[in-house]
């Protein structure tokens, strides 16, 4: 199995190339054939991913522990549902995973436009591989899932015990590679946008769909594993803003302040730059949350430096830092808005504090999470910052994003009265503080408690009542 998998591996490198090649040639030289040639690839390319997952997986029911990963990670006493989850306990096969989801997504995309095709398509089809390149070298290169033993041992170790105790550990980290992964698909039409020059309005509308869609899986996915938090790891709750746990949030907050303010460019032509920017980030930042989970770095500066895969993932992120935001700096005389903010009363400018708290939101858990190894790196000396840091800092910027859901929805687009807005929040807001007043003489003392549930219950009749209106 193991000269079966790597077979496979080298096999879907190679479709990679020339997927890549064949679609730059292609659009460059104005050859159809190549073109399609390159998108079809692409099918070739997840049977072949595919395969060598097959391959994995079957040396792990089998118990083929000349394999080191199934020696590692797998026994003969591990019931077969949870070697079936061995094949993702661990960074060498969660990998094998992640490019078998990410050839997947191709795929995707090279159905879904196999009639009206987007000018857009080549390039984007073209970023996609250079991604896939990239984690098929990883899997080619440092990790080498399918290496082998010199000396077969009798058994295996087994995976972790923590891995073995929840039926969740099944779709917990497949949803969020799902969701980490989907992200390539908006960031390749981002930048195909950008280097074609072709920045009408059906490359904005492609990115928010696959957006939304990979916004959906890394909901999920978080969701679930904060309900395999409460329910196994023992943490007191659901969320303990651990690092692993923080670099899965960054995106998900980049990525619904993006789901929002695209309708301003949908609707106004406003914030192009500002969109373009938050795609490039998003994609930036599940690159991060890989590298910062899968390089050392978590465990250890030093041990970061003795990492062969922790610079590879290092080298990607910057590359696709200053690609990414190169491409948009270049191209920010073409991104001029076409309309402006009318008044600081209207829809449009909600949708721009939602932004702007979501972003400071997602600064405060960056910062949090990578101060302790910029101080390690300094001062040799391991600190945590834990979750009080978090939940001061954050708190009052939730509550304000709270208050932003219910208003934005009552305030219309581009200019709303006064009077409009008084007679529109008047019930919600009584609503909400006859909940904060219930719960306060019912003995709820924490004023923080107090006003999220108030807010809440705001947020709640508002929609509500918005919904009302407009039937």
């Amino acid at each position: 199995m193991d000269r079966l998998g790597t077979f496979a591996l080298v096999l879907a490198l190679g479709l990679a190339v020339y997927g890549l090649v064949a679609s730059i040639v292609g659009v460059r030289r104005d050859r159809p054939v190549l073109v399609e040639s390159a998108r079809t690839s692409a099918f070739s390319l997840l049977a072949v991913v595919a395969a060598a997952n097959g391959a994995m997986l079957a040396a792990i029911l089998a118990n083929d522990f000349s394999i080191a990963y199934v020696a590692e990670n797998s026994s003969r006493a591990t019931p077969t549902f949870f070697k079936v989850l061995s094949l993702w306990s661990a960074d060498e096969g969660s990998l094998l995973l992640w490019n078998l989801i990410l050839a997947g997504f191709i795929a995707a995309v090279a159905f879904r436009f196999r009639r009206r095709r987007p000018d857009t398509l080549p390039i984007a089809m073209a970023v996609m591989y250079a991604v896939q390149i990239f984690y098929l070298a990883l899997v080619l290169g440092p990790t080498r899932p399918f290496a082998t033993l010199a000396t077969t041992p009798v058994d295996g170790r087994g995976p972790l015990p923590l891995l073995q105790n929840h039926p969740l550990m099944a779709v917990h980290p497949p949803f969020l590679y799902l969701g980490f992964i989907g992200f390539t698909v908006p960031f390749a039409f981002a930048m195909a946008a950008l280097v074609s020059g072709t920045l009408s309005d059906r490359w904005i509308r492609i990115t928010r769909r696959w957006t939304l869609a990979a916004w959906i899986f890394l909901s999920t996915g978080l969701v679930l594993g904060a309900l395999w938090s409460y329910g196994v790891l023992g943490w007191g709750g659901y969320w303990a803003w651990d690092p692993v746990e923080n670099v899965a949030l960054l995106p998900w907050l980049m990525t619904t302040a993006f789901l929002h303010s695209v309708m301003i460019q949908e609707r106004r032509g406003m914030l192009k730059i500002w969109n373009l920017s938050m795609i490039v980030g998003a994609f930036a930042l599940t690159t991060f949350g890989t590298f910062l989970t899968r390089g050392s770095i978590l465990s250890s500066v030093h041990a970061f430096a003795q990492s062969t895969v922790g610079p590879m993932y290092l080298g990607f992120l910057i590359l696709v830092l200053l690609v990414g935001f190169g491409l948009v700096a270049a191209q920010a005389w073409r991104l001029r808005s076409e309309g402006r903010l009318d008044s600081a009363l209207s829809r449009e400018a909600a949708f721009v504090g939602n932004n702007l708290v979501l972003l400071s939101i997602t600064f405060i858990v960056l910062l949090g999470t990578i101060f302790p190894l910029f101080v390690e790196a300094l001062t040799n000396r391991q600190m945590t910052v834990g979750g009080p840091y978090f939940r001061e800092t954050t708190i009052p910027f939730f509550l304000l994003l709270l208050f932003l859901m219910g208003v934005g929805p009552l305030l219309a687009w581009r200019r709303a009265s006064v009077a409009q807005v008084r007679r529109r929040v008047t019930a919600p807001v009584v609503a909400g503080a006859a909940v904060m007043v219930v719960l306060a003489a019912a003995g709820m003392r924490n004023v923080a408690a107090l006003a999220a549930y108030g807010l809440a219950t705001f947020v709640l009749a508002a929609n509500l009542g918005e919904l009302g209106s407009t039937r």
